[in-house]
């Protein structure tokens, strides 16, 4: 069992099951997640929990790749907005992208 935080727009979005897919760096403690195991999501602006299992893991040397590979809406976007990778680097810096690669978490909620 693993345990993530996420903001509160992106814990709606796949408490809806919109968003299937939760991106992150593969850094050690995402390296340590596979298939079948138990991710319990934590909303950051009120701790409320919602557990999904991994249904499959995906990765990609960039977030660019990544975003090449999977439907806007199911990473968080809403059908009217642009996806641009650009926009994890409000998360991640270039140099941690770089030295970790990424990771496309599919999920689903249970």
């Amino acid at each position: 069992m693993h345990k993530m935080k996420l903001y509160h727009d992106s814990f709606v979005k796949i408490k809806e099951q919109t968003k299937t897919i939760e991106m992150r760096l593969f850094d050690e403690k995402r390296s340590s997640i596979s298939v079948g195991d138990t991710i319990i999501f934590s909303d950051t602006s009120n701790n409320e929990k919602i557990e999904c299992l991994v249904s499959n893991i995906y990765r990609y040397p960039s977030f660019e790749e990544l975003y090449r590979q999977h439907d806007k809406v199911s990473i968080g976007y809403n059908k009217d907005e642009i996806a641009n990778p650009k926009d994890m680097l409000a998360y991640y810096s270039k140099e941690m992208i770089e030295q970790y690669g990424v990771v496309a978490i599919e999920i689903q909620v249970q």
